[in-house]
């Protein structure tokens, strides 16, 4: 999904909440998970990164998202052929949830906004807090959806997620939604590449193996 610009805002504004200290640059997003690209970016400032720091700006990251919905949801939208690639796995009774770098309440609000939430099962997901990496995330959904890596399927649009899947041992769909190109996701070692959602019918032939 795409925010508009105010995932950044909200992100600099629980920065300068937390540290004291405005943000003057953050550290490369591109597929990290929230504690790592604030870690980063801490160091990028002079700051001291522990534990505690990166729990009060998830507080206040998740709460920022709460309080701006309404704004996320003027500015923002939803990737084309999201919610119709989503509805149409949830027809075939396929369990699904997200794996995902943001932190969890940013999350929530974010899917909520755009009425993706509908078709997930959150608590078998994995976020921010659950890891530095891909592969750690992959790994706490698995155990929670009590699945083995050989009955999933991880869509992802970064050559970290492809990088993530491969060493979590699940299948990898990578589809080209971000910054990255298909043909540099396939490259990246993906299982299947896909331009974008948009071929509700591509996709889902590409989910099975």
């Amino acid at each position: 999904m795409a925010t508009g610009g105010l995932g950044r805002e909200l992100w600099a504004e629980a920065f300068k909440q937390v540290t004291g200290v405005a943000m003057r640059e953050q550290a490369d997003v591109t597929g990290s998970t929230e504690r790592v690209i604030l870690r980063e970016t801490a160091r990028l400032h002079g700051i001291d990164y522990d534990e505690g720091l990166f729990s009060r700006f998830a507080d206040a990251l998740g709460m920022l998202h709460v309080r701006r919905a309404a704004e996320l949801r003027e500015r923002g939208h939803a990737l084309p052929g999201a919610a119709v690639v989503l509805a149409a796995v949830a027809d075939r009774g396929v369990r699904q949830s997200v794996v995902t770098g943001n932190v969890r309440a940013a999350a929530e609000v974010k899917l909520a906004v755009f009425g993706l939430d509908a078709y997930l099962d959150l608590d078998q997901g994995a976020y921010g807090e659950d890891g530095d990496g891909r592969p750690e995330l992959l790994r706490a959904a698995l155990g929670r959806a009590g699945v083995g890596p050989e009955s999933a399927v991880f869509l992802g649009d970064t050559p970290a997620d492809v990088a993530g899947g491969r060493e979590a041992g699940v299948y990898t769909v990578a589809v080209a939604t971000g910054r990255t190109p298909a043909a540099v996701l396939r490259d990246a070692g993906a299982d299947a590449a896909l331009d974008g959602l948009s071929d509700t019918s591509r996709v889902l032939a590409s989910l099975d193996h």
